[in-house]
């Protein structure tokens, strides 16, 4: 049985240059022989968390939109990809928002004591992370970097590998750099390889930061 990635595009552009690296990727793990579903969180019709606390003994969110469906697919799959735009140095309000919602495995794991996922399952779950940034700044992915690899504990699956990008206000078009798009493609196809039990490296970067 193929091995199951989610892709979570954080932009609201479907065809813009976080998208074009998101999607080499995921032609990278279905090369590898995964099955992916792509997410464009942007576009979803979902909720700020409400602190409503219903998930401290239920396992389920009250609030009765999108991300009722989306928890059982990060329950059940085996790795996954966000890409992002970086802004005002961290995520989109629609990603945050969206990461936010997980309180339901944050209080499954942390107060109830009993996670979604199996420790043998965490060890086989593995997060890409893909990002780009206008600036040309040392820290400018620190802070995405950060929610994202906090993201990845909650939801056991830990983070495993970056593509990140710098510098787009000069550059504008990600396709004026094949060796960005071929990061992507390769580091897409390794964690398929990896999923699926083929050879791969246990941690994988691909820091393209011109700072």
């Amino acid at each position: 049985m193929s091995k199951k990635i989610i892709a979570l595009l954080g932009s609201p552009l479907l065809d813009g240059n976080t998208a074009r690296l998101l999607n080499e990727a995921i032609r990278g793990a279905e090369d590898a022989g995964c099955e992916v579903e792509k997410i464009a969180v942007a576009h979803l019709d979902i909720a700020p968390c409400m602190e409503i606390f219903y998930c401290k003994e239920n396992e389920t969110c009250r609030i009765g939109d999108d991300m009722i469906g989306i928890y059982d697919k990060f329950r059940e799959m085996d790795g996954l990809i966000v890409a992002t735009p970086v802004m005002t140095m961290g995520i989109p309000g629609r990603l945050k928002s969206f990461i936010d919602r997980f309180q339901v495995f944050y209080m499954a794991k942390y107060q109830r004591g009993h996670s979604f996922i199996s420790p043998e399952r965490r060890r086989e779950r593995k997060m890409l992370f893909i990002s780009i940034a206008g600036m040309n700044l040392p820290t400018v992915f620190e802070g995405a970097k950060t929610t994202v690899r906090a993201f990845g504990e909650i939801i056991d699956c830990p983070y495993w590998g970056e593509v990140l990008r710098n510098d787009m206000d000069t550059i504008q078009d990600i396709r004026t750099r094949p060796e960005v798009m071929e990061a992507a493609y390769r580091k897409g196809y390794e964690l398929g390889r990896l999923l699926s039990g083929g050879a791969a490296s246990a941690t994988a970067t691909g820091s393209l930061n011109r700072a």
